[in-house]
């Protein structure tokens, strides 16, 4: 447990609706002296959607082990925003008043190396990267423990952390998985299997000790997506993704339950 936090930045999705509740929050943690801090926050608080507190994430991912987030959802509820503008003020005071517990999800670390052997570029994806050919379909051998697994041809490939699972991965018949489970998962899109190319037609889960590496066999240039973000990457060389030694934090002052965040999602009425 940790003491209630003096700095604080809000995020917003920038409707309306959800400006309004940020000022909301921004006025009444003010008036309990918590300071606004955009640049060296304790704690992040989005106003919208899991989108929203993706691109909070990627805004403060310099700061990642000093900085916990929670999430207030204007829309439906989310896997990462919990609150409603209906407990706002109640938030506020949690946030102010009780000291709150820390809960880590694990991130998925993504290193691009290219063929001019420059500087490899990293990045760091809450829910998932995914890579597509430019303009013809993706071919890549795929390496897991620096051991040839297969040569995927197909539309594309998916990786995704555990809190990633239920989105993109979960529309390509990924499996869900706790996000207490340090581990990522590689999910194939349209995989071509004949005579030539054959894959294991199936998700894998690796663990944080496994890492997944593609390697092209005759194209260069491909489109990278990271959680929102899309980069088009030339003369690669390589693609490595593997549990990342960086954590999300998120602030929790009350139960949050996974599987009911599943269950409320996808199966409830």
């Amino acid at each position: 447990m940790r003491e209630g936090t003096k700095k604080f930045a809000i995020t917003s999705k920038g409707d309306t609706v959800s400006n309004m509740h940020m000022q909301r929050m921004k006025t009444y943690l003010q008036d309990f002296d918590l300071v606004l801090d955009e640049e060296n926050p304790d704690i992040v608080v989005s106003v919208g959607g899991d989108g929203t507190l993706l691109y909070a994430f990627h805004r403060f991912k310099h700061r990642l082990d000093k900085t916990a987030f929670v999430g207030v959802h204007t829309g439906h509820l989310g896997f990462y925003a919990d609150w409603t503008p209906e407990e706002i003020e109640k938030l506020v005071i949690a946030i102010a008043k009780t000291p709150y517990q820390v809960v880590e999800y694990p991130l998925l670390e993504i290193i691009v190396r290219y063929k001019h052997d420059g500087k490899p570029s990293k990045y760091l994806a809450l829910n998932e990267s995914t890579v597509k050919g430019v303009e013809s379909t993706l071919v890549m051998n795929v390496e897991i423990k620096g051991q040839h697994f297969e040569t995927f041809r197909g539309d594309g490939l998916c990786v995704s952390t555990p809190s990633g699972s239920t989105a993109y991965n979960k529309a390509l018949g990924g499996a869900i998985i706790h996000p207490s489970i340090k581990a990522i998962q590689v999910a194939e899109m349209a995989s071509i299997n004949n005579r030539v190319f054959r894959t294991v037609g199936s998700p894998l889960i690796l663990p944080d000790h496994h890492t997944c590496m593609l390697k092209p066999i005759n194209q260069e240039d491909f489109i990278i997506t990271i959680d929102h973000l899309q980069i088009l990457q030339k003369d690669v060389k390589s693609i490595q993704y593997r549990v990342a030694n960086e954590k999300i934090r998120f602030a929790r002052f009350r139960q949050f339950p996974f599987w009911k965040r599943v269950r409320d999602s996808f199966i409830a009425e």
